[in-house]
């Protein structure tokens, strides 16, 4: 057994703690980061068949970092968003929204791979030699006291530091531990992911289709690759799961449509509960969360790792500020202001998807009337359309440092 010192501890090597890691050692901290899943297991293809629309502000932020030097390559442009309204087997509504790149001079940000994001923050993390990788390996307690807080890890060993953040996921066995509450419930929907290979190109545009049962996004890859994000009745999606690699596909093209040619389903299918969830606080004494922690949401807007960027350019910037004015990196004052930051805007995103879903996920005529009449006036309006294109990429508001591309 070893006794441990560092700066930072981080519970969860997952995409969140893993860009922090990398802000808060950037920034002069020692940082040691505990995952329970070995590095190669994250990597493999059949880990993790889903994808992130990372917001043009994260994208900055992993330029700023040194990470988009690994992830480019690998990266699609997002240079049009459309948005409609269609029932299954009927034309779809007069009324669509579209947003074009080039009303805010560069792409709306760009669809990755996860495996690739993880990929590309470990090769970044090799680089620096502050940081401590301990996989695999769980934190299964923290003791705080005044002088520091203590976590014991699964391999027997402690890690001593002034501060421990939990980014350990929507179940966060720490987040439980500290007592920090949250306000919670399950989605009557389950999402269904699966990569298609079409016979024209998709030309860098992402469809979001919505559908009674729930939104049907439609996801550039590179190449001549989309990412499905189907969101199905909760009662259907398994015996959608159970379907022959035909029926499945058959499944797909009937909601894919024939923009795009001929398609094929290739690789595997994946499901997972959708659940929503938001901290009633962020923070203790020498404690924080960040990222699925703190908050889970609804993928209608594909917003779940940005908020969970956003929430690792706070807080590196809170704790790096008062480092800098020689407190120490648990500073409660420093921990207080990040949680302010994030708390309200988590919120407000969280409900206006909650709100959304309710809006988009039934078949009502005078709903369905109201809502293609909003998209129709969004779609008439450009500064309100552009309002709105800003609010995707994560450009609105007071924004941490990482989010404008600076250093933190």
């Amino acid at each position: 057994m070893k006794s441990l010192q560092t700066d930072v501890v981080i519970a969860g090597g997952g995409m969140v703690g893993l860009t922090l890691a990398l802000a808060l050692a950037q920034g002069g901290l020692g940082v040691a980061v505990v995952d329970p899943i070995p590095k190669a297991k994250v990597l493999n293809e059949t880990f993790d068949g889903r994808v992130s629309a990372l917001s043009y502000s994260a994208v900055r932020m992993l330029k700023a970092l040194g990470v988009w030097v690994h992830l480019e390559a690998d990266a699609q442009p997002i240079l049009d968003i459309l948005v409609s309204d269609a029932g299954l087997d009927r034309n779809p509504s007069p009324f669509s929204l579209h947003f074009d790149h080039r009303e805010i001079g560069e792409p709306m940000g760009a669809i990755v791979e996860n495996r690739h994001i993880r990929r590309a923050l470990f090769e970044a993390l090799e680089a620096i030699e502050s940081i401590a990788l301990i996989a695999p390996a769980a934190v299964d307690s923290v003791e705080v006291a005044e002088g520091a807080a203590t976590a014991q890890i699964s391999t027997g060993d402690t890690l001593r530091a002034p501060l421990v953040v939990a980014a350990d996921g929507r179940e966060s066995p720490l987040r439980e531990q500290m007592d920090l509450r949250v306000i919670a419930w399950s989605y009557p929907q389950m999402g269904i992911v699966a990569t298609v290979h079409h016979e024209r190109p998709h030309d860098g545009t992402a469809y979001e289709h919505f559908l009674p049962s729930g939104p049907f996004a439609i996801l550039p890859m590179t190449g001549n690759r989309s990412s499905l994000v189907w969101t199905e009745r909760e009662e259907l999606a398994p015996a959608i799961m159970k379907l022959s690699p035909k029926d499945f596909e058959t499944e797909v093209a009937r909601r894919f449509g024939n923009h795009l040619g001929a398609i094929e389903v290739v690789g595997s299918r994946w499901s997972y509960p959708l659940r929503f969830h938001l901290a009633r606080a962020y923070v203790k004494p020498r404690f924080a969360l960040a990222g699925d922690a703190a908050h889970g949401i609804h993928p209608i807007a594909g917003q779940g790792l940005n908020l969970g960027l956003k929430d690792v350019a706070a807080l590196a910037e809170c704790v790096l500020d008062s480092m800098r004015l020689g407190l120490e990196p648990g500073d409660y004052e420093a921990l207080k202001r990040y949680e302010r930051w994030r708390r309200f805007d988590s919120f407000a995103l969280a409900a206006a998807t909650d709100g959304l879903n309710l809006l988009f996920s039934n078949d009502l005529a005078p709903v369905r009337a109201i809502r293609d009449l909003g998209l129709g006036m969004v779609d008439g309006i450009g500064p309100l359309r552009r309002f709105f294109m800003r609010h995707a990429g994560g450009d609105l508001g007071t924004l941490p440092r990482l989010l404008r591309g600076e250093a933190a």
